[in-house]
């Protein structure tokens, strides 16, 4: 099983903003998640979600940097929807996801139970996993498998939990089981987090550290930026050589970024020629997610 890294491997890689800036900026997230809870069951509508995610980006300071191509794999009319598949650094993941593209997400059960995160999960018609109790996951696949039939997009963190920067966990199956039973497409999503140009591991959410101070780290961070990275959307055969394709796609672009290339670059529609590159060796570790 893998188990947390230490919340130090999170660090800032350029200088904070002053403490001023940083509580205005939490303020302004303080407000944004007021909005959201008052926006009640509107909150799920497409526009609206996108335009919350994007707010409460922007009242942290943090720059989405996301391609023009949708996440979800084109589908004719009755297709099924998309499995995105993602690495996973932090609880702006999904946030920035859904700013991008308004997707249906997959969370474990105790976010559930979060105060407003909660219920706020809740009401955009997130699926929940739990995790601790392995005899319900054939219930939970089945329910994934449901969801992308009926045509909605669903998004993934196969690791099941965070890591600092690279990639290094292994891709659960089960996910990947339910892209098969549904006849769905994969797509895989590199998630990566730089500051001034730089990688960094500022938003990373690590081990046992609270969310209150991982807040106030994300807040204090001066030229955050979220990249999303979508690759060719993979036609599963089997789970396993699907999960092990999808983790090479995600990982090889995580390498770029660190190497200072930006990206990945592959063949398929709207991406051009060019070559992918090998997975990266393994990295830290971190929180269940």
């Amino acid at each position: 099983m893998d188990t947390g890294c230490a919340p130090d491997c999170a660090a800032d890689a350029a200088p904070p903003v002053p403490m001023t800036e940083a509580v205005r900026r939490c303020a302004g997230l303080a407000r944004e998640l007021a909005r959201a809870v008052s926006r009640g069951e509107r909150l799920a509508g497409p526009g609206v979600l996108r335009a919350q995610a994007g707010s409460i980006l922007d009242a942290l300071g943090v720059r989405l940097v996301a391609g023009p191509e949708p996440l979800a794999a084109p589908r004719s009319e009755g297709g099924p929807g998309t499995l995105i598949v993602a690495n996973h650094i932090s609880w702006l993941d999904a946030v920035a996801v859904l700013a991008a593209e308004p997707v249906t997400l997959l969370a474990k059960r105790e976010i559930g139970r979060w105060p407003v995160v909660g219920t706020l999960a809740r009401r955009v018609g997130t699926l929940f996993i739990d995790r601790e109790r392995p005899r319900e996951l054939p219930a939970a696949v089945a329910g994934l498998a449901s969801a992308l039939r009926s045509g909605r997009s669903v998004l993934v963190f196969p690791q099941a939990t965070t890591w600092c920067s690279v990639p290094g966990g292994r891709f659960r199956r089960a996910a990947f089981q339910a892209a098969l039973d549904a006849g769905a497409p994969v797509r895989p999503l590199t998630i990566a987090y730089e500051q001034a140009g730089a990688p960094s591991t500022v938003a990373a959410f690590l081990g046992d550290e609270d969310f209150v101070s991982s807040l106030r780290r994300v807040a204090g961070a001066s030229g955050l930026t979220v990249r999303l990275t979508p690759h060719p959307p993979l036609r599963p055969a089997d789970r396993r050589s699907t999960a092990a394709g999808a983790r090479s796609a995600v990982g090889g672009a995580e390498w770029l970024v660190r190497a200072g290339g930006g990206g990945i670059r592959a063949e398929g529609p709207g991406y051009g020629p060019g070559r992918r590159p090998t997975a990266p060796r393994a990295g830290r570790r971190g929180r269940r997610g």
